[in-house]
């Protein structure tokens, strides 16, 4: 099974996650950031993947330290879970609808770390920043080694908005991880 679990402790948090890859789409998830939560669980269930996190951050400051520090321990799962990426199919791409928003998602689990957002959330998700959806996105993406390029395609509600990128990008990530072939996919033979 290929799965993962992360310690990542610091000043302003104390993360423990276990994610797999192989998983039923089961979510057990604490950030102390209810939005982020949502989220992150449906992130975790239309991945197919299981998550279990518990995070302790610094909310009384605000949030974007948890959120930021929650991507951080993910990249670093999704990474260590991938091993050497032997047979995944590496790239993915999504158009997701929520209602009256739309989003368009790509990624490439080559190895190597980028972020095209052309999705300017604003305001707020409740008491959530939605700015925050980029830094996430940012650190996610740099530390597992992965591009991942999102535009929001048609925009309104912002809870949809954010909604459908997190679905969409959890299509992605579900068929960018599939094992398809016996070989690193790529043409200079490793990642």
């Amino acid at each position: 099974m290929r799965s993962a679990s992360i310690r990542r402790k610091t000043k302003e948090t104390d993360i423990s996650l276990t994610l797999a890859l192989d998983g039923q789409g089961k979510a057990e998830i604490g950030s102390g950031v209810g939005f982020f939560d949502h989220m992150l669980e449906l992130l975790t269930v239309h991945a197919g993947f299981d998550l279990t996190l518990s995070c302790k951050g610094d909310t009384q400051v605000d949030f974007h330290h948890t959120v930021e520090d929650v991507g951080i321990a993910l990249g670093d799962a999704l990474k260590e879970a991938l091993g050497d990426r032997r047979g995944i199919a590496r790239f993915a791409d999504r158009l997701i609808p929520m209602d009256e928003c739309a989003a368009l998602v790509a990624v490439d689990l080559g190895g190597r770390a980028y972020l095209a957002y052309e999705a300017p959330l604003e305001g707020k998700a409740g008491e959530f920043d939605l700015e925050l959806v980029e830094e996430f996105l940012r650190a996610f993406s740099y530390h597992a080694g992965m591009n991942v390029y999102v535009r929001m395609l048609r925009g309104g509600n912002r809870h949809h908005e954010a909604e459908a990128i997190f679905k969409a990008l959890a299509k992605c990530l579900q068929d960018a991880v599939k094992v398809v072939s016996d070989r690193i996919p790529s043409s200079k033979g490793v990642l």
